[in-house]
């Protein structure tokens, strides 16, 4: 039987609220070494802003990202599991979705985690050469 997501996902998401700006996500990114914040309303997941986002959406449109706020940008339509999901369940959606990272909400749709292509190349054993790259150091 597979592990669960609670087995291999990040506990503790960073999260923001959906009028944070984008100046505030790119600072607790770099901070945190991360990629992706989600993003809240009322305590639920409403969205996730990723770094390639704010780039792409924001930086590149000329937008100012300290009034930006991250509703403006954010990807709003996610693929979502809960941590009692097998990891075969989420390296599915992420197939079916095109997506390296699944937001891990509770039966409230309040985040509890997240779940990257990394840590399902981990749980899976060592199986070609994504579990030893996902397992080096971070390049910042």
């Amino acid at each position: 039987m597979p592990p669960r997501v609670s087995d291999v996902m990040t506990a503790a998401p960073e999260t923001l609220p959906l009028d944070a700006t984008l100046y505030e996500a790119a600072r607790v990114m770099r901070d945190r070494g991360i990629g992706d914040v989600l993003v809240t309303y009322a305590g639920r997941l409403c969205g996730v802003v990723t770094d390639r986002d704010i780039v792409v959406r924001a930086v590149a449109e000329s937008r100012d990202t300290s009034l930006t706020p991250l509703g403006d940008v954010c990807t709003a339509e996610l693929t979502t599991v809960s941590p009692d999901d097998d990891t075969g369940t989420a390296a599915r959606l992420m197939c079916e979705q095109a997506v390296r990272r699944l937001p891990v909400v509770d039966a409230e749709h309040r985040p509890v985690g997240i779940v990257c292509i990394g840590d399902l190349a981990v749980a899976n054993g060592d199986v070609g050469p994504l579990p030893e790259i996902s397992k080096a150091p971070p390049n910042n």
